[in-house]
């Protein structure tokens, strides 16, 4: 070999090792040639994935609560957020980061464990703000593209990943994903190609340390459904189970030992309950308390018609549950002692008592006077519940009414201006007052079209209305 081909020998294989060090990681050389050939580009699928980050993006929010991080997606323009109800668990205002950085205070105005769902509406909104559009679960197929967007471990805002449809679940109302999700990705959106949220992501299924591609959504028509009852100002309502053989709790403060075991009846979200009952009167104040140290306590409570009255997991402070209500109607009461992990089982305290609490939202006043029907003396104020559609803040009580029956309701407040309506048994507006001209008084006199359960609103005029008031309702004939 001469001394020039021995050279140009060398040179070659300085450069094949140059091209090595590459491939493992090293940084001091370049390769001069490929050794394979990258994959080529699907530009059709490129754009699909920029038009709808760009399309949704924007819609999407980072949510810091006491539970954590989380995302949600702005459903409405004047600023209601959705997103998991376990992302706000014990917290009744978050704060929320828009993409764009602004950050609002974030009221929870409604949530549901089952569906995992809950909304939040932002304070000091002024400008109309982009929204998700919600697609039908009709539409939805396996195989079909999804896009998650949100921000994974809390730190990571603004993330897209993508994947498919991996399967559907009727039974439990999940789409299941291979689309990557992570801690701080609940609450967000999975989308379609048209930027259309088709699940909110609830959870990811792992073993061990190893991450399995599963993720699982909330399936849209389920979304829409919590939506519709939250727009018209009730929590999402869950029909309340059957209970065979209930047992009976007094209102006198006194605690009751008990435990969830696996031979109880469960909820359908899986959860051991124990079910418990009291005769309860239109208007009283009542205090529900669980403790319990081997599992993390939940109370929801039904009225006589088994609509959901009220639920709560960490408002007794710790991991303990406290319900803390006026009551609507008279009637049979059921509440529902369980767990907020799926499968605890262990021992917990359930007792119940009247409220003698001066701040409690309303007291029956006594009175005499024959022809009235309801009186009461009441506050707007923090225990009160809030209008899904405006923010304003409300109270509802019931009453019963006869076919030909002429009754006048009467609501006065010095501290705001009042607004009165007035519910048929049919839940449909029969009457309502805007307190005008006189701003301190509300008043309406009308013959009952039927016999049945009426509803009375007491709110103000505007959202920023609060203070005390009384409210009268006495037959006229």
């Amino acid at each position: 070999m001469t001394a020039t081909e021995e050279s140009f020998v060398k040179q070659g294989l300085i450069k094949f090792l140059a091209a090595s060090l590459v491939l493992c990681g090293g940084t001091s050389a370049i390769a001069t040639f490929p050794l394979i050939a990258p994959p080529p580009v699907n530009a059709q699928d490129e754009d699909t994935n920029i038009r709808v980050y760009k399309l949704a993006s924007p819609a999407v929010v980072s949510i810091q609560s006491r539970s954590g991080n989380g995302s949600g997606s702005i459903i409405d323009p004047k600023g209601f957020v959705l997103t998991n109800a376990h992302v706000v668990r014990g917290s009744t205002t978050v704060n929320v980061i828009l993409s764009d950085k602004r950050q609002f205070r974030g009221v929870v105005i409604a949530s549901s464990r089952n569906p995992d769902l809950a909304v939040i509406r932002l304070e000091g909104v002024t400008t109309n703000l982009p929204t998700i559009q919600i697609a039908s679960s009709s539409t939805i197929q396996v195989g079909q593209r999804a896009f998650a967007i949100g921000n994974p471990f809390g730190r990571f805002a603004g993330t897209l990943t993508t994947g498919i449809i991996s399967r559907i679940d009727t039974d439990r109302k999940l789409l299941q994903t291979d689309a990557a999700l992570n801690p701080g990705n609940s609450g967000g959106p999975l989308l379609n190609s048209r930027a259309e949220l088709v699940g909110v992501n609830t959870a990811i299924f792992t073993t061990g340390s190893v991450n399995s591609g599963i993720g699982l959504a909330i399936e849209a028509d389920t979304v829409k459904q919590f939506i519709a009852s939250v727009r018209q100002g009730t929590i999402a309502n869950n029909p309340a189970p059957a209970v065979a053989n209930p047992n009976v709790i007094s209102l006198n403060g006194n605690a009751i030992a008990a435990s969830l075991t696996a031979s109880d009846n469960t909820l359908p979200d899986g959860s051991y309950y124990k079910a418990y009952q009291f005769q309860g009167q239109a208007g009283q104040s009542v205090v529900i308390e669980m403790r319990g140290n081997e599992i993390d306590p939940y109370l929801v409570l039904f009225d006589a018609m088994g609509r959901k009255i009220a639920e709560d997991d960490d408002g007794g402070g710790g991991k303990n549950a406290r319900i803390k209500v006026t009551l609507p109607s008279s009637g049979r009461y059921t509440i529902y002692a369980n767990s907020y992990e799926v499968g605890q089982a262990g021992s917990f305290t359930i007792s119940g008592q009247l409220s003698n609490n001066p701040t409690a939202q309303s007291t029956i006043k006594p009175t005499g006077d024959q022809r009235i029907i309801l009186q009461k003396d009441g506050v707007l104020g923090t225990q009160s519940r809030v209008v899904a559609k405006d923010g304003r803040l409300f109270e509802a009580f019931s009453f019963n009414g006869k076919a030909g029956q002429v009754v006048q309701i009467e609501l006065v407040s010095s501290d705001f201006h009042p607004y009165l309506v007035l519910l048929a048994p049919d839940r449909k507006v029969l009457k309502e007052n805007n307190g005008l001209p006189s701003r301190k008084n509300a008043s309406m006199t009308l013959e009952l079209p039927i016999t049945g359960t009426y509803r009375t609103i007491v709110t103000a005029f505007d959202r920023k209305g609060k203070g005390a008031y009384k409210l009268i309702i006495k037959r006229v004939r």
